[in-house]
């Protein structure tokens, strides 16, 4: 999996910055890609990265300010355009439906493709292909979201090798074995796949959160994560402006990651008025907090390795 950072700033785009859109790329899902936010802009970002709208399935609104918004109608716009006939589903807060039926309206905008809109609530809950997706509310001036990404454990390897060493040539038999069937071959052997496989890779975990203030909610989505996106407003020493304008700082967000087990935090949704020497500084301010911090930019990208195998136990 492959995170794209399209847009990373906060409120209105820089020219260091566009606004709020992350692509998750899956190549081991047959390329297929979610969007997370839709800021003004996204689909020019796109252009320039290595994402295809066509390959875009799912698309998911942490909440409705314009910064992670107004892109949105273009994106299913152009998707169309381009000749994508595939569904696409898109989550956001309630008035996701009605924002998106308005402007495809007005605009006279006719989409090739089926498209649906799932509007979320606190605690909703959804399971699309190898992820199960747990919504919480977070703490923001209007209903923001976030997203806890659970990937299903993944079978073990078959280890042809040892297979062929006792006489069982490749074929449709190595499908089932795969799935730990136990299989009976033509010379009258019982072959039990389970002992041919090696232990089952764990599923990763993703958080990725909207805007907000500290909450306990971040912590609850954030447990244990293989990687966090947490928004980064403000520097340390600015929390109380943090807390007026229901956003974070970066402080508070290494905080976040290192007391829920994160293994990984990149901070992102970076307020227009640092510079790049700002921007070093915000970094080291979270890395003296939880060390394990990344800081995004646009076209920034970051792939996120498989979990480790469990051992068998002996």
């Amino acid at each position: 999996m492959i995170f794209y950072f399209l847009g990373t700033g906060a409120g209105v785009p820089s020219r260091m910055r566009n606004v709020s859109s992350l692509a998750l790329v899956m190549p081991e899902y047959g390329g297929q890609t979610w969007l997370f936010d839709c800021g003004e802009a996204t689909q020019h970002q796109i252009l320039v990265s290595p994402v295809k709208l066509s390959k875009v399935s799912h698309i998911w609104i942490t909440h409705l300010h314009g910064d992670h918004l107004y892109g949105l109608p273009g994106v299913l716009g152009s998707r169309s355009f381009q000749g994508a006939e595939t569904p696409l589903t898109v989550y956001g807060p309630p008035g996701l439906a009605e924002f998106i039926e308005i402007s495809l309206k007005t605009s006279r905008t006719f989409l090739r493709y089926p498209l649906k809109v799932e509007e979320i609530a606190d605690g909703s809950r959804f399971t699309e292909g190898a992820f199960s997706i747990l919504v919480k509310k977070l703490d923001h001036g209007i209903p923001s979201f976030g997203f806890r990404l659970m990937e299903k454990e993944q079978p073990g390897r078959l280890d042809a090798k040892r297979l062929k060493e006792i006489g069982v040539p490749p074929g449709p038999v190595y499908k089932e074995l795969k799935e730990g069937k136990t299989v009976l071959l033509p010379d009258g052997r019982h072959i039990d796949g389970k002992e041919f496989l090696s232990p089952p890779v764990p599923g990763r975990i993703i958080a990725i959160l909207g805007d907000t203030r500290v909450t306990k909610t971040a912590f609850e989505l954030a447990g244990n994560a293989d990687i966090l996106i947490h928004e980064s407003t403000y520097r340390a020493g600015q929390e109380e402006l943090a807390f007026s304008f229901f956003h974070s700082t970066c402080t508070q967000a290494a905080e976040v990651a290192k007391q829920s087990g994160a293994k990984r935090l990149i901070l992102n949704h970076i307020s227009s008025r640092f510079q790049e020497e700002d921007c070093a500084e915000l970094l080291e301010e979270a890395r003296s907090v939880f060390p394990q911090t990344l800081l995004a930019h646009d076209g920034f990208e970051y792939e996120l390795p498989v979990r480790e195998v469990k051992q068998k136990q002996t």
